[in-house]
């Protein structure tokens, strides 16, 4: 195997400096290895948000030596790159060990934040697959991060793609990407799963110890829970974890694969693969192909999330060492998620206050959505629309049983002109995104991106990074999906 040369340190990205905190963890916790090269790499496509984050100048961004190095094909100076093992539920069976089987971290920045190659080759837990990525998944991670920032909702973060020439087999034969991802932290709920599920307490407690005191101090002083701080951890990620959920499902988004090694210690959104925003709002809606028995459709993730942090209470046990407690600990999701998911929805509605008729007012409507199949963002914009220009016959319009949509608007306005409606208005045009992620827009991107032109995926990026910008000239990309996007089948290797 060909390793990948180490950069000449006085070379290196201005201002890029390590830390390297997951490293400092020990061998129980990770491999250390190279990322395999690629060969003839060429850029996709860049953020230069991403790369303001981490420090670094946009013109070494597009520099050749940029390229090689988030190729894989070079180090960073300073780099320890290394694949994390843990494991995990997957599809609510226990799959014991899995780890990071085609992503490789190259380590923490001075700034705190993680940089990770996606598709960089071979780990020790790849278990059997190739390690890598293919173009069409990576284009999708990639504009997914970046357009679940622009919407506000906690994510990993992609600075770049590259692209190969080289051939990777999924269904077919496709093309070799690498996508850079970058997050405060990596750590999943299944790594706590495979230290406890291996009876390796000591090695538990390192790990819980390091996701307290870097990231969650605060459980080290918690005066609730018996003042102990590994249940207060958990409480603070099943809060996390709820307002999280809270996010997806008030915009709409399906995740697909919401495994317990998918589920982000810090309330991220990570892995993206077989993801979707709702098009028509069919609450059942199941977006991963490969998920044939429904278990992550839309109206589930909020529970599997529960069950999720159930797992993880599960892990923690031998360190919290009290049932109850660990339970208490777990209570607060069933607080903390339906009072977020209500904030949501209210100010999608544009109420400013909060009221008794509110739960009846947001079930009346999303029930009248699911009857009539009406396009979940396409509603919520224009509704944002009527209530600034008191012109409602557009929403009116994407109902067939006008009569039940009235109904419900006599009600909604009779709420609403309790408030400012200049203030509620603004409200929603801020809560109530023009531009989501469809597949339909990501696939044009995709067979653009196969043919070398990278121009779509450019457009979209914009559009995405400023969602609830009206962006004159571009409403065809906030246009009812086509016909042939309910035929696009995505999976676990998408």
């Amino acid at each position: 195997m060909n390793l990948p040369a180490e950069s000449d340190p006085t070379t290196g990205p201005v201002g890029l400096a390590w830390n390297h905190g997951f490293s400092a963890l020990g061998p129980d916790f990770f491999t250390e290895l190279r990322p395999t090269p690629l060969p003839s790499p060429h850029w996709v496509g860049t953020s230069s948000d991403v790369a303001k984050l981490l420090g670094l100048d946009e013109s070494w961004l597009h520099s050749d030596e940029a390229l090689q190095a988030f190729t894989g094909n070079t180090l960073l100076p300073g780099a320890r790159p290394l694949a994390s093992v843990y494991s995990g539920h997957q599809f609510g069976v226990w799959a014991g060990q899995l780890g990071d089987g085609r992503a490789i971290l190259l380590g923490e920045t001075e700034g705190g934040l993680e940089i990770q190659l996606k598709g960089a080759g071979r780990t020790p837990y790849s278990r059997g697959g190739d390690g890598r990525a293919v173009l069409r998944s990576s284009i999708r991670e990639f504009l997914c991060s970046e357009a679940m920032q622009g919407l506000g909702i906690p994510t990993s973060r992609a600075l770049c793609i590259t692209g190969s020439p080289a051939h990777v087999r999924r269904e077919e034969i496709e093309t070799a990407a690498v996508v850079t991802r970058v997050a405060p932290s990596f750590v999943r709920f299944g790594n706590f799963e495979h230290f406890s599920a291996n009876d390796q307490e000591p090695q538990l407690q390192t790990l819980a110890d390091y996701v307290i005191d870097r990231y969650y101090p605060e459980c080290r002083s918690a005066s609730t829970l018996g003042g102990n701080p590994y249940a207060a951890l958990l409480q603070a990620v099943s809060e996390r974890t709820a307002n999280l959920m809270a996010q997806w499902q008030a915009v709409g988004f399906c995740h697909g694969v919401m495994n317990t090694d998918n589920m982000s210690i810090l309330g991220l959104t990570i892995d993206y693969g077989p993801f979707q925003f709702l098009d028509a709002f069919v609450p059942g809606h199941v977006c991963n192909h490969s998920d044939t028995q429904g278990r992550y459709a839309y109206n589930r993730q909020p529970n599997v999330a529960y069950w999720n942090l159930f797992c993880l209470a599960q892990a923690l046990l031998p360190l919290i060492k009290d049932q109850e407690i660990a339970k208490e600990a777990l209570e607060s999701y069933k607080t903390v998620f339906p009072a977020a998911f209500m904030a949501r929805m209210r100010s999608k509605l544009g109420l400013l206050q909060s009221r008794a008729e509110d739960a009846e007012l947001i079930d009346g409507i999303l029930l009248l959505l699911a009857q009539n199949g009406v396009d979940y963002t396409i509603f919520w914009r224009r509704l944002s629309q009527a209530v600034q220009s008191n012109h409602f016959e557009p929403v009116r319009d994407l109902f067939a049983d006008r009569a039940g949509f009235d109904q419900w608007l006599l009600s909604y306005s009779e709420l609403i002109a309790l408030d400012d409606k200049a203030l509620a208005a603004n409200l929603m045009l801020k809560t109530n995104p023009k531009f989501v992620l469809r597949n339909h827009l990501g696939e044009q991107a995709i067979q653009a991106a196969k043919l070398g032109d990278f121009s779509e995926l450019q457009t979209l990026q914009r559009l995405l990074e400023h969602p609830f910008d009206e962006h004159p000239g571009h409403d065809t990309y906030a246009a009812f999906p086509p016909e042939w996007a309910s035929s696009i089948e995505i999976s676990c290797s998408s």
